[in-house]
């Protein structure tokens, strides 16, 4: 009887450290991504031809991002560990040369300002969704059909250029990012508790929800520059 309950407490810490070994992947790799996307957008932008032949490539640089994510997310399963790594990295860079024009409109220490700003927002969040008992599934589901109007709305004042619409979209996005980072955050916690090694499969699932937050905080970082970036 007692070897047996022994049995159970050296497996319930083993579950333990298996699943936050994973989650220190998850950060690990978001934070590796982000630093990827930063020094690659500050390098296009201090680069003038560098800049000009991504402006001319702007449509491909967003097929190419939207294939990398899809795929990423949809054959996971069959990519190899290293494979869907490299995609990741590939994206990051990719998200780095779309976001160089940032430099061109906000000055240096605004940039600065709102990624401090956005690092202890999401900081917090991700926090409050990792901790909480509360379950958030429901509240993520609201969030994501928010995201769709959000999308749409974007989409029409894309042609109607109001700039109080844009304004409010902007707290509208805040809002909806900043939720669905707590969610997301509750999700990838569940998810990878129920992993029993560190595996290829487990750390796969950790890239993916390394992806997941990586978004989260891009977004995230978009909407607050808008709100509090004072344009050059």
């Amino acid at each position: 009887m007692e070897e047996k309950f022994y049995e159970r407490i050296e497996g319930y810490h083993s579950i333990n450290s298996v699943s936050s070994s994973l989650i220190s992947k998850v950060y690990v790799w978001m934070t590796l991504a982000l630093a990827i996307t930063g020094v690659t957008a500050y390098g296009v932008a201090t680069t003038p031809t560098l800049f000009m032949t991504m402006g001319k490539m702007m449509w491909g640089l967003i097929i190419a991002e939207l294939v990398l994510v899809f795929t990423l997310s949809a054959a996971i399963n069959r990519l190899s560990l290293s494979v869907a790594t490299l995609m990741f990295i590939v994206y990051s860079v990719l998200n780095g040369c779309m976001l160089s024009s940032i430099f061109y409109v906000y000055s240096p220490m605004i940039i600065t300002k709102v990624f401090f700003i956005t690092a202890g927002t999401f900081g917090i969040t991700a926090a409050y969704g990792y901790a909480t008992k509360r379950d958030l599934s429901s509240f993520g589901r609201i969030f994501y059909m928010a995201l769709l109007g959000l999308f749409i709305a974007t989409v029409v004042n894309f042609f109607m250029k109001s700039a109080t619409l844009d304004y409010l979209l902007s707290y509208a996005g805040v809002i909806i990012f900043t939720g669905l980072t707590a969610w997301d955050s509750q999700k990838i916690r569940k998810l990878l508790q129920m992993q029993y090694e560190v595996n290829e499969k487990s750390q796969k699932l950790a890239l993916l929800g390394a992806l997941t937050l990586y978004l989260d905080f891009i977004n995230l970082f978009l909407y607050l520059l808008k709100i509090f970036g004072n344009k050059k």
